[in-house]
């Protein structure tokens, strides 16, 4: 039986978040460091993208491996902040080898906050910067970073961080920012999708239904319509190659269908970035069997605890809001 984790458990050396969190903008910007170098990978199930070097990442292409990702509000002028991101691991020559020095590896993607906060100011250059510099082993959670202004299916979404290690010895992560169409929760029950999964210790973050006024299923969905896209970075310990990475980065977007109602739509971007570390060696089929279904499980639980650890904003609940 696998052990869940989150919070500093969840990480380990190498492996590093931070945030720039914009509350007059209501929007922010997310940063997942691997300084040294690990095997890359991107799934994209959503119809509206908004991605920066994913297709360096394809099992077929010649770099495996990347220095960080970039998970960004802003929507495409979010990719901006990536910038800034390279800056800082170029001040510190790492990066991809080459004639004139190094370039540092930094795929990204985009959800759409625009028009949240009190002013329109998307991240740059200089919040991509920040949260390199910030990154750490204390990871925030809720409304901060590139959860600062998200939504999800009309309740205030966010960024959460859950995990697990193996039987085998290996570890698993995911990291998300949620701002998806879809609910994370049955509108008729208030129950949230995928709670099963919460850790024994996760579950008392969940508040008292008792109150909650429910309403018909409904898949219409008038509020904030092409405004969405949930993102997701999955990191594992075992020594993956590009491929096994890339196939981890396809199990974990069952976690996204698991937790949130309906998932991977034409006006969400929906993507899952995977990064191993090691060698790229490669490991057993039934040993990524296993970190692939663990991965969907810390999707699904990052997910319900980005939504159960945020804050409401002006006109956004929080999912405890409706309940109280």
């Amino acid at each position: 039986m696998a052990e869940a984790l989150w919070g500093k458990a969840a990480l380990w050396p190498g492996l590093r978040v931070g945030h720039f969190t914009d509350l007059e903008a209501l929007t922010g910007c997310t940063v997942v460091l691997v300084e040294e170098g690990w095997v890359g990978a991107a799934d994209v199930r959503g119809a509206a993208p908004g991605t920066r070097e994913t297709d360096l990442l394809l099992p077929e292409n010649t770099v495996e491996k990347v220095n960080a990702v970039l998970l960004t509000g802003g929507s495409a002028f979010g990719l901006r902040a990536a910038d800034g991101v390279m800056r800082y691991l170029a001040e510190r020559k790492r990066g991809f080898l080459t004639p004139g020095g190094v370039v540092p590896i930094v795929p990204g993607a985009v959800l759409y906050d625009l028009g949240r906060g009190r002013v329109n100011r998307p991240p740059g250059e200089e919040a991509g910067y920040r949260a390199a510099l910030a990154a750490g082993e204390e990871v925030e959670e809720g409304s901060v970073g590139a959860g600062t202004g998200a939504v999800a299916g009309g309740v205030k979404g966010g960024v959460g961080l859950a995990g697990y290690l193996l039987e085998e010895g290996y570890r698993v992560l995911a990291l998300v920012a949620v701002n998806s169409l879809g609910r994370p929760f049955d509108p008729k029950t208030g129950r949230l999708y995928g709670e099963e999964l919460l850790a024994g210790e996760e579950r008392a973050l969940l508040p008292d239904r008792s109150r909650y006024q429910g309403s018909p299923e409904d898949y219409r969905y008038p509020f904030l319509l092409g405004q969405n896209t949930t993102l997701a970075v999955v990191a594992t310990d075992a020594p993956l190659s590009k491929a096994q990475a890339r196939r981890l980065a396809i199990m974990a977007q069952d976690g996204i269908a698991r937790a949130i109602r309906p998932a991977h739509t034409p006006v969400d971007g929906d993507l899952v970035f995977a990064l191993a570390q090691g060698d790229g060696k490669g490991v057993d089929p039934y040993a990524l069997l296993r970190l692939g279904a663990y991965a969907a499980d810390a999707v699904t639980r990052a997910i319900l605890r980005a939504v159960l650890l945020t804050e409401g904003a002006p006109g956004i609940p929080a999912y405890r809001d409706l309940m109280a």
